[in-house]
């Protein structure tokens, strides 16, 4: 199971442009959970000089999305939501931890918190997936 949620998350990884583009790196994966980290860059701070909370939102959907995906099933969102904690600020090393709450006939839910260089939470995500038909990776469709 460790082999297949591995071998999903970089095939899922590999294919992310968006991920990649924002510079998102995956620490670490299991069956149905991921951990997603990224910096907080100049191009991501809003008016008020904290990061813009849909950089927030993307870092928890791409750790929620490597998570929903380690059973080698294409999983999509159906439905998420955040909350704000805390600011992230300009150089702040944030971390996404995605965890399994549920999987049961096409549908999961998972909870995802991000937190800071310094383990302070800056917020919490709950995502749901949908189980689509074909297989992550390509070679065993």
């Amino acid at each position: 199971a460790q082999e297949l949620a591995e071998a999903c998350a970089h095939e899922l990884y590999s294919r992310d442009a968006a991920t990649n583009h924002l510079e998102m790196q995956m620490s670490c994966v299991s069956p149905g959970h991921a951990a997603m980290s990224m910096k907080v860059q100049p191009f991501m701070v809003q008016g008020h000089n904290t990061c813009h909370g849909g950089y927030l939102f993307t870092l928890a959907d791409s750790a929620f999305a490597v998570a929903c995906n380690t059973y080698n099933q294409p999983c999509v969102a159906i439905g998420c939501s955040i909350d704000y904690v805390a600011p992230g600020i300009e150089g702040d090393y944030l971390t996404a931890m995605a965890k399994e709450r549920s999987r049961s006939g096409r549908t999961g839910n998972y909870d995802v918190e991000i937190r800071n260089q310094d383990n302070k939470l800056v917020a919490i995500f709950r995502g749901k997936s949908y189980a689509l038909k074909g297989t992550v990776l390509p070679d065993t469709e």
